[in-house]
């Protein structure tokens, strides 16, 4: 899925959104994300000058929004809203810098009534730069 195909799925926008492409998906199981990481994101105006680094918590966005396609492409979720309701097992391992293509391979565990569980990796260059277990529910859409 290119940006402009996730963007029908994701309720996302800039400057949030934080997967440029799908590599891999099979709906209702994984997906593999892409994100390239440039100098001209928002966040590195403040995150650090002088030391560019992405924000920890937007490396786990970008692992979320990718396991969030896994159920948005399906006709049962459609136009649904992800939101995060807890985020176990963080690990930040390597730090992701501009220039960087961060890679996010996302699992469903699990779902029941609208609430289930992701677990993710999220590599740069095949090494791991963060790993996570997220819970999370689906909301009605808004429009």
């Amino acid at each position: 899925m290119n940006v402009l195909e996730i963007m029908q799925v994701l309720p996302h926008r800039y400057p949030m959104l934080l997967v440029d492409r799908i590599l891999e998906l099979e709906p209702g199981v994984r997906a593999k994300g892409l994100k390239n990481v440039t100098m001209n994101e928002a966040f590195f105006e403040g995150h650090y000058p002088g030391m560019p680094i992405m924000p920890g918590v937007l490396i786990v966005e970008a692992m979320a929004q990718a396991g969030a396609v896994i159920l948005l492409t399906s006709d049962l979720y459609r136009g649904m809203i992800p939101v995060i309701g807890a985020i176990d097992e963080v690990k930040f391992r390597r730090q992701v810098v501009p220039g960087d293509t961060l890679v996010t391979d996302v699992e469903l565990l699990w779902i029941k009534r609208g609430i289930g569980r992701i677990k993710a990796v999220g590599s740069v260059d095949g090494q791991v730069a963060a790993e996570m277990e997220l819970t999370f529910k689906l909301l009605p859409g808004g429009k």
